[in-house]
């Protein structure tokens, strides 16, 4: 016997609508391209998009047509998300960071037939234009006046059918009414960062993308509400700014988009103009952030909790942040497989109690599953660690917003690699605690093997990271004739400060086991970032890949 509920699918412009209704007057504001801050609103921004929508359509997009970004955090991005994913189309968020080949790649990859791009990358647009396949229009989102004014013409002249995003938005009405349809249509598409070959497409649904939001909005998770001001640092075009575009909608919080200005002065200064509450990215950015506040004796008069993930956030930098800021820090996991949200790091009620020592081991971690994400770890044989287990192995997850399979098939059914009952394999190495609270040693393929024993390259970066004179740190596997791998530490220091190989090494000492301690330290000028702000290991151990350990 059926239950006797509605049935209404889940569709992305929902969410848009709720806002438009609930919180109409409720601001977003945005640093442009053309230099000001932009200020609107949820009902302006839902009128624009469905002005888009009808333009979409007169430029012949239909449904389940690809159409592509090249864009920072703004208002016009945001109305691409609900204009493109509410018609039917498929918002493609391509990553500007990417090398032309890549963008023309993913693009060919993708199909996409219209690609919009902030002004400020008309010369990776110009390079690309030539070459790409699917591609029927160009949109600039600017007006004309300022591609005309800002914008070289022999620039401009490389790109086919070149419109203005204002333009179209001008030329339509907003008599547009949503289509229904089933909620498991295709909504994005988002590409991993092809470490380990091309990129692969991700393709979320708009049931997916709900159900998403409605978890990364929950107390325990991403903790979001009406009465927020949110700033999302990290980039609309990575894995849809982990929600917070939707979750803006769902709960009616003001959003603060910070365009390009991501320094730490351009970030500090809307934080404190807007008065944003709560802001999210990774850790490479928030080093940015605490450098300029710390230079010049500055303190944060809204902010108070900040969502750090993308990759495993130093202690030393969670403690900076609730110590000397009164920032506490969300330790959060995903996957772009994942649309990204896995685990958040809040407390239980039990930890209220607890020495401020003791939470922040608890805050080290990347958290507890979040309501519809189910994890297990599994050791090298496939069998099932229990939690409170000291060991780690493979990370697998399952749950309604997790790949099944890649785009078009490429890179094979992730699921033929589990044991057939549908577990996504993570290629995290991990263990999970008796509490639920899962922390990552490693990438399975940065973990270092001495002597067939695993030493976790995390644990020894973040030791690194917690000594003053360290501003970033990286540990890799070095060739050694006896252990097979032992660890290399490359690191670089902080402006202004003198710090030796023995003495990092010596503050090891006691922190861990004495054989894990790295065997050497390479002081280098940087050390290289991929397109989401994420350390390239595999880039080190290639520049790396013939250094010779000390024998001694």
């Amino acid at each position: 016997m059926n239950g006797q509920m509605m049935q209404l699918p889940l569709l992305i412009s929902s969410l848009l609508v709720h806002a438009e209704r609930h919180h109409g007057e409720r601001e977003i504001v945005s640093r442009r391209v053309e230099g000001d801050i932009h200020r609107t609103t949820y009902k302006e921004l839902a009128t624009r998009a469905r002005r888009m929508a009808k333009a979409l359509a007169r430029l012949g997009v239909q449904p389940a047509d690809r159409v592509a970004t090249l864009a920072w955090n703004g208002y016009r991005h945001m109305e691409l998300y609900y204009a493109v994913s509410g018609s039917g189309a498929v918002l493609h968020t391509l990553n500007p960071r990417l090398h032309p080949d890549q963008v023309v790649y993913i693009a060919d990859h993708a199909e996409d037939s219209v690609l919009f791009f902030d002004l400020t990358f008309l010369p990776l647009v110009a390079a690309v234009a030539g070459r790409t396949k699917s591609v029927r229009h160009w949109v600039v989102m600017t007006d004309r006046a300022h591609l005309s004014k800002n914008a070289p013409a022999d620039v401009v002249a490389k790109i086919p059918n070149l419109l203005a995003y204002e333009d179209l938005v001008a030329a339509e009405d907003d008599h547009y009414a949503w289509p229904s349809f089933d909620e498991n249509t295709a909504s994005s598409l988002c590409y991993t960062s092809g470490t380990t070959g091309n990129p692969k497409g991700v393709l979320y649904s708009h049931r997916s993308t709900v159900l998403h939001a409605y978890a990364a909005a929950l107390p325990d998770a991403l903790n979001c509400g009406s009465a927020d001001a949110i700033l999302p640092v990290v980039p609309m075009f990575h894995v849809n700014a982990w929600s917070l575009p939707y979750v803006g909608c769902m709960v009616g919080a003001k959003l603060v988009f910070p365009g390009a200005g991501l320094d730490g002065k351009s970030l500090y200064e809307l934080f404190e103009s807007e008065g944003v509450t709560l802001s999210a990215g990774v850790p490479t950015v928030w080093q940015g952030l605490l450098a300029h506040v710390e230079a010049n004796n500055l303190r944060f008069s809204t902010m108070k909790r900040t969502i750090i993930g993308g990759s495993a956030c130093p202690p030393a930098m969670i403690r900076a942040f609730g110590e000397k800021y009164g920032v506490h820090v969300l330790h959060a996991w995903g996957m772009t497989e994942m649309s990204p949200l896995g685990t958040v790091c809040a407390f239980k009620g039990k930890h209220a109690g607890q020495s401020q020592q003791e939470r922040y081991a608890v805050m080290a971690k990347q958290g507890r599953a979040v309501y519809g994400v189910d994890m297990k770890v599994v050791d090298e044989n496939g069998a099932e660690l229990p939690f409170g287990s000291e060991t780690s192995g493979d990370l697998l997850v399952r749950g309604p917003w997790i790949l099944e399979k890649y785009f078009k098939g490429e890179g094979g059914d992730p699921l033929r690699y589990s044991d057939g009952d549908g577990w996504f394999p993570t290629g995290d190495v991990a263990k999970i605690d008796a509490d639920g609270y899962m922390q990552i040693t490693d990438r399975s393929k940065d973990v270092i093997k001495s002597g067939g024993e695993w030493i976790g390259s995390i644990d020894l970066e973040n030791i690194a990271m917690a000594h003053p004179a360290v501003a970033m740190a990286a540990c890799i596997a070095a060739p050694h004739p006896k252990w097979d791998e032992r660890p290399l530490l490359v690191v670089v220091k902080k402006p202004g400060t003198d710090l030796t190989r023995e003495q990092l090494l010596a503050f090891y000492e006691g922190k861990i086991a004495k054989w894990w301690t790295p065997d050497d330290v390479v002081f280098v000028d940087a050390i290289p970032l991929g397109a989401t702000g994420k350390m390239q290991k595999n880039k080190l151990r290639e520049q790396f890949r013939d250094y010779r350990l000390p024998t001694a």
